[in-house]
Parts: structure tokens; sequence; C-alpha cells
């Protein structure tokens, strides 16, 4: 008889820390980091794993978790996973890794998550200049919604995916990551326009030995103290696709994923109930435990084939995404648009990001004319599933960017009307989310326009 369901091949108990799970898990990139465990091409598997804060940031309502969450820990994964095709011949460097997620979700008996805004000391966010204090909402689940206390008059179906999918990288590719990551580091500042507008965090998180999780490595081996402090953060997407955050990366979909080294090593974490596109909070998503069930292919090959490298090397080259057919559907959006141009006046050329700013801006402001502070707006918009778009990026000297959001999600009409601005009935009593004081002295950007 044939066996039916998806094999465990990564339990998590989520009672225990990350340090005491059955498989080692690992928070960094590296070729040398062993697999936990073998499958083979075409068979169904299911992957467990913690949240990216490991149970660190909890449900309780506070935001003191999310004001001091060790930030060097980001974020712990499930593998690596050593693949193989029908006759045992593992995947080699040059292949193609296609990765189809069959099915997906909570754990069972864990259906809550927190979206977050990180203390601008302390990882920041996309508008932190605006929003340095630490702040957290709550979501419970039933079935495919997701509901607030923290921000009550919202209810919508979440598009659940995993943050993080990806392969290890080679020895050659991973000198190439640290290279390039610590040359921004350094010189960004005094060469780059964006970072004196975006000026939120370290512009990159070179490898550190503190925090670091290597899985089967023995902490504070010498062969440990080598890898740690070569080992790529798993913070940014890269050419080995990793924390890429796409929200339409559920059900159905499927990942084709560059392999750089034998057995390809995939790991995966960083699961999202529901995201908003650019996830502008950092901590932004429905954060949560959850599990993958997958089925693997190996395209023999398949870089050659089907990649062209944008860069020096064969290994610059980024992974494709096939969007599955599973995603909520909304028939009404209203519409937010940004330019170029910030919050001082300034002009800036063609710049998306300057522009998608200032559109996440103008929601926030036009929201909370409705009776939610502007904290719980940038909560909702980074994890609701609002679409971001570049919608111009050839009319010099203004990018133009958009964020449109999903009508149907609150409990009230959110559409200008000639009547006046309505307060849904369930804000009157509206407390707002826990948060903390901010401590730091950095400069605050106000909005001399903006509402209060």
């Amino acid at each position: 008889m044939s066996n039916h369901g998806a094999r465990l091949v990564v339990p998590i108990d989520v009672k225990k820390k990350p340090r005491e799970q059955k498989l080692p898990l690992h928070n960094r990139w590296h070729p040398e980091i062993p697999p936990v465990a073998e499958i083979r091409a075409g068979e169904l598997f299911r992957v467990e794993m913690v949240d990216f804060s490991g149970g660190g940031i909890t449900k309780e309502y506070t935001a003191e978790d999310v004001k001091f969450q060790d930030p060097s820990i980001v974020h712990y994964l499930s593998g690596p996973i050593r693949v193989v095709d029908a006759d045992g011949i593992p995947a080699k460097p040059g292949d193609l890794l296609a990765v189809e997620i069959c099915n997906l979700g909570p754990l069972p008996g864990d259906e809550w998550g927190f979206t977050a805004i990180f203390d601008r000391e302390n990882g920041g966010g996309f508008l932190t200049d605006h929003f340095p204090c630490a702040t957290k909402a709550i979501w419970y689940f039933e079935g495919i919604y997701a509901y607030s206390p923290h921000i009550p008059g919202v209810r919508f179906p979440g598009l659940t995916h995993p943050g993080i999918v990806g392969t290890a990288p080679s020895v050659e590719l991973l000198n190439i990551w640290n290279e390039r990551e610590r040359k921004l580091e350094e010189t960004g500042l005094h060469s780059f326009k964006l970072c004196e507008v975006l000026h939120s965090r370290p512009l990159a998180n070179l490898p550190s030995t503190y925090g670091c999780v290597l899985g089967k490595i023995e902490e504070g081996s010498p062969e440990w103290e080598r890898i740690a402090r070569e080992a790529a953060r798993t913070i940014p997407g890269r050419e080995n696709g990793g924390n890429c955050d796409i929200k339409n990366l559920s059900r159905g979909s499927k990942v084709y994923l560059p392999v750089f080294v034998e057995g390809a090593n995939l790991s995966t974490g960083d699961m999202h109930f529901s995201q908003g596109d650019g996830e502008v909070a950092f901590c932004g998503a429905i954060e949560m435990s959850g599990f993958l069930e997958l089925k693997c292919e190996i395209i023999r090959d398949g870089m050659r084939k089907y990649l062209t490298p944008m860069g020096p090397t064969a290994l610059h080259v980024n992974p494709i995404f096939e969007i599955g057919p599973m995603e909520p559907r909304f028939s009404e959006w209203l519409v937010f648009e940004g330019i170029s141009v910030d919050e001082s006046g300034r002009q800036h050329y063609l710049d998306a990001s300057v522009a998608y700013k200032r559109a996440v801006l103008n929601a926030i402001d036009y929201l909370s004319r409705f009776g939610y502070s502007k904290e719980q707006v940038y909560l909702l918009l980074s994890c609701c599933p609002c679409e971001g778009r570049i919608s111009g990026i050839v009319d010099a000297p203004n990018a133009v960017a958009t964020l449109a959001i999903p009508i149907a999600i609150f409990d009230q009409d959110i559409r200008p009307k000639t009547t006046g601005v309505p307060t849904g009935p369930r804000l009157v009593r509206n407390q707002g989310p826990p948060q903390c004081n901010y401590d730091g002295n950095l400069p605050i950007t106000k909005n001399p326009s903006a509402t209060t």
C-alpha cells in the first residue's frame, strides 16, 4: 500500500526554545552548515518552523519584548535539507531546484501572530524616522481570517506564505556577498543620497559571532568560530532567494532556486499569516510559527538554461517565482500615490523608495482620520493584503509609486464622501496597541502639513 500525506522531516515544539529543538535550527547562510534531513525529488514532505524570533516576542499585551528584541538572532530557519533525485544523486551546483508549496499554515494549537514596529535604536523600519517607538499588535486567527483587538474594525483573509526560502551559498558566492555588503556599510553614507532619506538602520548587517546559531556545528568549537565569522546574515534577499518576503508565495506557488552547493541545502522560515507589499514596519507581517508541505524537483543544468547572470560572474543570478492560484479576492481598492519628493520638499531623481515612502505616509495620514492612531495604520499597512506598485519610473524627475488598500477589510466605508468622515463604532473605545517610549535622541521627521 502506498503512503499518503507529507513526511515530517523537521518537527518543531513551540514550547521549547530554538536551541532545544529535536533538530537544530540555524540563523545564518554558509555552505558548511550541515543538513539536518534528506528528501528525494518528488516526495511530499513537511517542514515546521518557529516564528522568526524563536518565541522571543510573545502574545503578552506589552511591547517591551519588541523594544528589547535581540536583532542578532534573526531569522531562525529550519533546515538545511539535502535534496537528491530518485536515484539518490544529489542536486549539483548549476542545477535549479523547483520547490512547490503544496500546503502551509500556522502550527495547530498556536493560531496567533504579531505585527510590530521595532524601536529606532534597535532595528527601526521603513518609516522609523516618523515612528521611533516600539509598538506591537497581536492577531488571532479564525480559519483564513485574522483580527486584532489592537486594531479594531478590521478583519481580513490572510495570504499565508514563508518569508524565507533559500539554498545555501557556495564559498565564492558567500565571499561576493560579504565583500559588497562590507563596502556598502563602510562607504554608503558618503556615496548614496538615498541613505539621507531612509536613515533607519545599518546599511548592511555584516557577519557576527554574536547570536549566531549554526545548526549541528558545536558552538564554541574552532570550526564554529571560523564559520560564524564568515556566515552571512539572513536579513536581506540575495541570489539564493532567502528573505524575499513575497506575499503571493502561497499555496500552489513554485520557487525556482539556483543551486550553489551539492544537495542544494534548502532552508526556510519566517512564516507570515499575512503581509502587505513591502512589509514596511520591518517586523511587519503577521509573524507566526507554521508549517510548509513541499515537493522538490531538480532541473539539471537549469541555471545555464534558464537564468541570465546580471553581474560579473555566473553566480549573479536570481530565482524565479511562480505564483499559485490561491489568494483573497477584492473588487474595490483605495489607491494612494507617492512621488519622489521627500517630506522637506526636496526633489529626488526617479527614486522609487522615496516615492513609496510618500505613498505609505499619505495612506497613514488619510486613514488616521477614521479613528485610528497613525501607529495602528502603520502596523495595518505592513500586514494587511495591500498592493504596492511602481507605477512610473521613466518620467523624470519623479518616480511614481502607489499603495492600494482593499476597502472590504474595514467595518466602515473609508472612501471620501460629501457627508464628512465617519468613525466606526468599535473605534470609539479604542485604546491603541501596546507601545513603549522612545529613549533615543535621533531627530524625528515631521511633516509640517500632516494631520495631528
